[in-house]
C-alpha cells in the first residue's frame, strides 16, 4: 500500500481515498475516529468538531475543521481551500448560529460570531500561525475567508 501526500500535507492510502468517494463519507470517517482517540486522527492535525444546523434541512451537520486556539477562545476559518464559495457549515451557521463545539474529550455549545475589521485580521494572522496553507487559501480566492470565533460558555 502506498502512502499519498495530498496538498495539505495529509498523508493517506491511496485504497483509503479510493473508498471515500465523497466528502461525506471522509468526513464521517473523521468524525468517527475523532471520537474514538478522544479527538486525535492519525495523520491528521489537531481538529475539532463543529455542529451546525443545515440552513435548509434544520437538521445537525457536523464538520471537522482545524483546531485554531486562540487564547481561551476557538476560530473556525471557512476557507474551503480557498474555494470561491463558503463552505455549508458557514452558510448554516449564519442561519442558525447556535453551534456545539467539540476538542478532544470536551464538549460545550456556544454562538458563533463573525469576526470582522481588525478583530478578524488578527484572528486570521493567528490561525495562519496554526495552519499557514490559510495564506495561500486567502490569495486563492476573491471572497474574504470568514474567521469566526467560538467562546467557551463562562463557567
Amino acid at each position: 500500500m502506498r502512502l499519498s501526500t495530498i496538498s495539505l500535507g495529509f498523508h493517506y492510502a491511496e485504497e483509503e481515498i479510493w473508498l471515500m468517494t465523497t466528502w461525506d463519507e471522509r468526513n464521517k470517517a473523521v468524525i468517527e475516529e475523532f471520537r474514538a482517540h478522544g479527538g486525535r486522527v492519525k495523520g491528521w492535525a489537531p481538529l475539532m468538531l463543529l455542529t451546525t444546523t443545515g440552513a435548509k434541512t434544520g437538521r445537525p451537520r457536523i464538520a471537522p475543521l482545524m483546531l485554531v486556539t486562540d487564547g481561551d477562545r476557538l476560530l473556525a476559518v471557512a476557507s474551503k481551500g480557498g474555494h470561491p464559495k463558503h463552505p455549508d457549515w458557514y452558510l448554516n451557521l449564519l442561519a442558525h448560529p447556535e453551534v456545539t463545539v467539540e476538542v478532544g474529550s470536551e464538549k460545550f455549545t456556544t454562538t458563533a460570531r463573525i469576526l470582522t475589521g481588525d478583530e478578524r485580521e488578527q484572528a486570521f494572522k493567528r490561525a495562519v500561525e496554526v495552519f499557514p496553507p490559510y495564506a495561500h487559501y486567502q490569495k486563492k480566492t476573491t471572497r474574504e475567508i470568514p474567521v469566526i470565533a467560538l467562546e467557551r460558555p463562562a463557567k
